[in-house]
């Protein structure tokens, strides 16, 4: 039998290779600058690039992977219709006055994002993961019906280890300790690590895990959402996770610069709702009861308006960054952002452009040192469009910068665990508490500009010096920004 040619084989290739193209990508109508990423990595990875595309590429919009039984959908839509006819009526009465000029923002969220809007909260902000961490576990340690926790990347190390022996204490009290994260987040984590919370009567899930070992087609969607629900009374909400460096422990971060919230109010039920959903989808044994316990009476702590805004692969908008584009567009005269990575897609960039050659100063946040190098080039790549129009951008000098931060003129900002990409907005699940509030705003504000301190500007002189190495390489990787 002859041997087969190359040259045949590759033209029998590419000629499979262009249906499956059209099929797979044309068929379902994706984003164009998607769809040209793909067809890249088809082209130059003829057979490899279409498994990749299988695994890599599923559309997940089409898919109803959250499931709501009939009397649940009706309470919700219920109380979203409610509130949105006070709206439209304009019998909202806001405990901030600043807030008023945000209820087109809040309505729109209200009706995309299901985010029901309360004005009894109260935050604390949290930089430091000392901070943070010490007064979850204070939280932890008090808690008396139930503690819940989702979160992306969990390590086996000190903290970690910390966390889960108190866990595992609670749990031989009788709290109800579930705990949630993400299997391609974890996928370094022993699975015995939960054992001892699991042994107390704890539980846990794992969100889209594998039910192949070491192949996950589902390996593109992650759950990047970090939540912690204390009795129904107390959440917890940002960019941290649970391992030693984001105390600022590991040598290759060094100081670890995040951001997080502690919220009590009615938002903490908004919390409450959305972990429910993802435990329901992940566990064996979905929350069906005890519905009063978790969602108990809550007391008015505090003044400050707050949306819960989720999105994922799963719906067909992309509620936080319509939110962010919203926010943007609302401008009057400061925009503050911090991020780890910039890849905007074309809607929020031309916006950003818009802000900068109406006057408003925009500034924005970026680590000096990458932890992952593709992205920090094609975030590099992104910024010579906005740095030309007279955008100022700072590299964060004293350690590694994770915060998810934007402020807007000090009256309203978005804190959360959605970055500044297309990652973020397309294929993560992510969740992000947008708060219209002067006195929360202005300190986070406060925050960016004390931050400044501690980094070095890069000016658009600057930037244009790159090597053309560099520039070739930055051109390069953002062609494939929007799958990165």
């Amino acid at each position: 039998m002859p041997m087969l040619n190359f040259g045949n084989f590759f033209t029998y290739l590419m000629v499979v290779n262009i249906p499956l193209a059209i099929a797979v990508i044309f068929m379902e109508r994706r984003n164009v600058g998607v769809t040209w990423a793909w067809l890249m990595v088809l082209l130059f990875l003829p057979a490899v690039g279409f498994v990749v595309y299988l695994v890599l590429g599923q559309n997940l919009s089409k898919k109803k992977i959250y499931k709501l039984n009939k009397r649940t959908k009706e309470t919700m839509n219920a109380m979203i219709e409610n509130q949105r006819r006070e709206f439209r009526d304009n019998q909202v009465v806001f405990n901030d006055a600043a807030a008023a000029n945000y209820a087109d923002m809040i309505y729109m969220n209200l009706t995309s994002g299901f985010a029901l809007y309360t004005q009894n909260n109260k935050v604390e902000i949290y930089t430091d993961g000392n901070d943070k961490f010490g007064a979850l576990f204070d939280d932890i340690e008090r808690a008396s019906s139930h503690i819940h926790l989702m979160y992306y990347i969990v390590q086996n190390d000190k903290l970690g280890n910390r966390l889960l022996d108190v866990l595992a204490s609670k749990a031989k009290q009788g709290v109800k300790v579930r705990f949630l994260v993400d299997d391609i987040g974890c996928s370094l984590l022993p699975r015995h690590f939960f054992d001892r919370l699991r042994a107390a009567g704890g539980e846990v899930a794992f969100f889209f895990p594998s039910k192949i070992p070491y192949l996950n087609i589902r390996v593109n969607y992650r759950n990047h959402r970090k939540l912690a629900i204390i009795d129904g009374q107390i959440g917890y909400i940002g960019g941290f996770n649970i391992g030693d460096e984001y105390l600022g422990q590991d040598e290759r971060y060094g100081a670890w610069r995040d951001s997080h919230l502690r919220i009590t109010g009615h938002a903490v039920l908004q919390m409450q709702a959305h972990y429910m959903l993802d435990w329901n989808m992940a566990s064996s044994s979905p929350i069906t009861r005890d519905v009063l316990e978790l969602f108990p009476p809550t007391a008015n702590t505090g003044n400050a308006g707050i949306q819960i805004v989720s999105s994922g692969p799963d719906q067909t908008l992309e509620q936080i960054k319509n939110a962010y584009i919203k926010m943007i567009n609302s401008a009057k005269e400061t925009i503050f952002i911090q991020t780890p990575y910039f890849i905007p897609d074309e809607s929020l960039l031309t916006a950003l452009k818009m802000a900068v050659l109406s006057g408003i100063d925009v500034r924005m946040m970026l680590p000096s040192k990458p932890d992952h190098k593709m992205v920090y080039w094609a975030s590099y790549s992104y910024l010579g469009d906005l740095l030309s129009e007279g955008m100022k951008c700072y590299l964060y000098e004293k350690g590694f910068l994770h915060a998810k931060t934007i402020v807007v003129d000090g009256h309203v900002a978005s804190v959360g665990t959605a970055n500044v990409d297309i990652r973020s907005f397309k294929l993560n699940f992510e969740v992000n508490a947008i708060l219209y509030d002067t006195e929360t705003a202005s300190q986070l504000k406060r925050i960016f500009e004390d931050d400044m301190k501690v980094c070095s500007e890069l000016t658009y002189e600057a930037y244009t010096q790159r090597s053309t190495f560099h520039r070739f390489r930055e051109s390069c990787v953002r062609l494939l920004s929007p799958i990165l």
